[in-house]
């Protein structure tokens, strides 16, 4: 029962989160070899297997989940407690403006974290594009924005984020098509535009065969086999495949994560929100540690 401590919660969270045991190790901040010796023991002292191990992932078994139900719990009643007692009084509402790319992939972990620690705060979530959400930061329309450092919208810079071509290798092989289709967001989208750059460099022929605001559009397109996506690599989901240079495409320059603030954000609910998003992503281990042309659905191309 000892073994069912804090931090052994939190790495099964972990592990099952990021499917991965190093990138479970980064988030708990401990080394690949202990978070597999620590799960090892408490596999033996359970009597159970909790973990399936793959090639490419780990995959909780039945009882697996059944602990990870348990450790979220935990986990979640861990801050609730120390919310009523260090910060008890912190209530409010807090506007913050998320591109989709964003929204999908690096905030719902901190949103929900922040919402444990923090019950009394109201959150609004705005999905608009880097160069929508500038404006709004400017009239004090949304508290804060956590999205693409673009021509009106700067402020603390918070990582960078690799990008990558999105393509579905169990369709035809859009890749290899010249001129190259590809879906892209909307004119404005610094995403856009450095692949556009690149393949103009690269003297890659391309046409625009898809335009969409939304993340959501560009996956279905990328997913029905008539393009690929420049994105963001946090943005790509598991089934597609991650190509570049030995593809035939170009690489992709980064994107500049940053959280910018409005002039009327300086209240607790903003500032402790902020400081989340900094602590948690600059900490997050983003995709730039996977090989570069790996192909993140498993399949050799």
């Amino acid at each position: 029962m000892k073994m069912l401590d804090h931090d052994v919660m939190a790495t099964i969270v972990a592990i099952v989160e990021t499917g991965n045991m190093s990138r479970a190790a980064e988030t708990v901040n401990r080394s690949q070899s202990a978070v597999s010796m620590q799960i090892k023991s408490l596999e033996e002292a359970l009597g159970r297997q909790l973990f399936v191990r793959r090639a490419r992932s780990v995959l909780p078994t039945r009882e697996g989940e059944v602990l990870l139900g348990f450790a979220r719990r935990m986990l979640a009643l861990r801050d609730e407690a120390w919310a009523a007692v260090v910060r008890p009084d912190v209530t409010g509402k807090v506007v913050i403006g998320v591109p989709d790319d964003y929204a999908s992939s690096l905030l719902p972990s901190v949103l929900k974290k922040f919402s444990a620690t923090y019950p009394k705060v109201e959150i609004q979530v705005i999905g608009l594009p880097s160069s929508a959400l500038a404006p709004l930061i400017k009239e004090g329309a949304v508290d804060l924005v956590c999205g693409t450092k673009v021509k009106g919208l700067s402020g603390e810079f918070v990582r960078l984020e690799p990008m990558a071509w999105a393509a579905d290798v169990n369709g035809p092989r859009v890749w290899e098509e010249r001129p190259l289709p590809i879906a892209v967001f909307l004119p404005g989208s610094v995403a856009r535009e450095n692949a556009i750059r690149s393949l103009q460099k690269a003297k890659v022929p391309y046409r625009t065969s898809y335009e969409s605001p939304s993340l959501l559009g560009l996956l279905s397109m990328v997913e029905a086999g008539l393009a690929v996506a420049p994105l963001a690599r946090c943005a790509i989901p598991a089934q597609l495949a991650v190509l570049g240079r030995l593809h035939g495409l170009p690489e992709l320059p980064s994107l500049e994560l940053v959280l910018a603030r409005s002039a009327k954000s300086s209240r607790p609910p903003c500032d402790f929100l902020a400081e989340q998003i900094i602590a948690d992503l600059r900490g997050q281990p983003n995709q730039s540690r996977e090989p570069p042309l790996a192909a993140r659905s498993g399949h050799r191309l």
